[in-house]
């Protein structure tokens, strides 16, 4: 299969980007959310197939000292092709020089996550908007 990667948002359907997420499945991000949160990212990589948005993720990074890759997503008719590991490396490669390179992983895709050379966290801290949810999915633990 031969996909188109994009680096910028200029053309980005944020209604697309949205049921993408949806579908992924990583819950409900609102499409005028997404464009913000894209906007005030440094490095983006969309993935299209036949001008359909199949693949995405993100990195805030300050340019310097820390990147934080984000919202890496693949529609589950191309999971398994290695589109989720391609993303991952492309915004690690884009965020070289930073300090340190920073995700945060859902419960269960640590392993995911390990065999692309990242290491857990021992000191990592996180308050989240709905924090009980955090908690009742196992992103963060009780104090």
């Amino acid at each position: 299969m031969d996909f188109v990667w994009v680096y910028t948002q200029e053309n980005i359907d944020w209604i697309e980007l949205s049921e993408l997420y949806r579908v992924a499945p990583l819950g409900k991000k609102m499409p005028e959310s997404l464009k913000t949160a894209f906007t005030n990212s440094r490095f983006k990589c969309f993935i299209f197939d036949n001008q359909r948005l199949i693949g995405v993720g993100r990195a805030l990074a300050d340019g310097i000292d820390c990147s934080y890759i984000c919202d890496i997503a693949v529609n589950p008719e191309y999971q398994g092709l290695g589109l989720g590991k391609k993303i991952v490396n492309k915004l690690v490669e884009l965020s070289d020089g930073h300090k340190k390179i920073i995700l945060y992983a859902n419960p269960g895709k640590e392993n995911f996550y390990e065999n692309l050379g990242f290491n857990k966290m021992k000191t990592a801290m996180a308050i989240f908007e709905n924090q009980s949810r955090a908690i009742e999915i196992g992103l963060v633990s009780e104090s």
